[in-house]
């Protein structure tokens, strides 16, 4: 859209991947039962309650649940928000009480990744899935070093990086591990963000059909592992 701008193009590039790796859960079955932890304003979970599932959103932002109810009301969908975050959630939701669980963005911030990770389990159904979205860390150690901060770059290189409100990064192998430590079964994992990061703006502002290209692009890499350690997220669907 000529009046998107370009960091609304580049955002593009991550739902993209995102959204083709979530879609085959939602279409496995009608009215399924969604649970979106940290779904803020419900960019996802809006779209997910278009397609007939039933939703929910635990965040701990009153202001995030707020803006979620007023975009569910724009788009003529219910959608359930509920002041909660994942070291509460068992307090909010039942045990065995979801098909279907997003944790976008969640998991770099808990105190306890492993703990937050069985809390998933334990209100997903058997044969519940999850959908799982993390800051990776290699991609994190280049643009740290391209931009000339050196230090920083080997500090995440280490894993020794100090807490910031980035949170934590992981690796494709490390999220592999911890799922299964938690019960989970990886089924399919994607690189997000390859490129999309690294293209300037002005491209994707000035050159016809570039944000189309940008996006077949990622879309293009996304289940090759060879470009995982180049991603800046790692979508990862997994059973339970």
């Amino acid at each position: 859209m000529p009046t998107e701008r370009p960091s609304e193009r580049r955002s593009a590039a991550r739902t993209a991947v995102v959204w083709e790796g979530l879609r085959p859960l939602l279409d496995r079955a009608p009215a399924q039962d969604v649970l979106d932890i940290g779904g803020g304003t419900g960019g996802f979970a809006v779209r997910v309650a278009e397609l007939g599932h039933r939703v929910r959103v635990v965040d701990p932002s009153p202001d995030a649940l707020a803006a979620l109810d007023r975009r569910a009301d724009e788009s003529g969908v219910e959608v359930t928000g509920q002041q909660g975050d994942l070291s509460t959630l068992l307090e909010v939701v039942d045990p065995g009480s979801v098909d279907v669980v997003l944790c976008h963005g969640v998991l770099e911030v808990v105190d306890d990744p492993a703990a937050g990770l069985a809390t998933i389990g334990e209100v997903l159904r058997p044969g519940g899935v999850l959908s799982l979205l993390v800051a990776q860390r290699h991609a994190a150690v280049v643009a740290r070093a391209l931009a000339g901060h050196f230090e920083q770059a080997r500090t995440i290189l280490d894993g020794s990086e100090p807490a910031s409100r980035s949170g934590r990064r992981f690796t494709a192998p490390e999220l592999e591990e911890l799922l299964a430590a938690a019960g989970f079964s990886p089924a399919t994992t994607h690189a997000v963000r390859v490129f999309a990061d690294l293209v300037p703006g002005t491209l994707l502002d000035l050159e016809p059909g570039a944000t189309a290209a940008l996006l077949d692009l990622e879309k293009a890499v996304s289940e090759r592992p060879d470009y995982f350690p180049l991603a800046a997220q790692l979508h990862v669907v997994a059973s339970r």
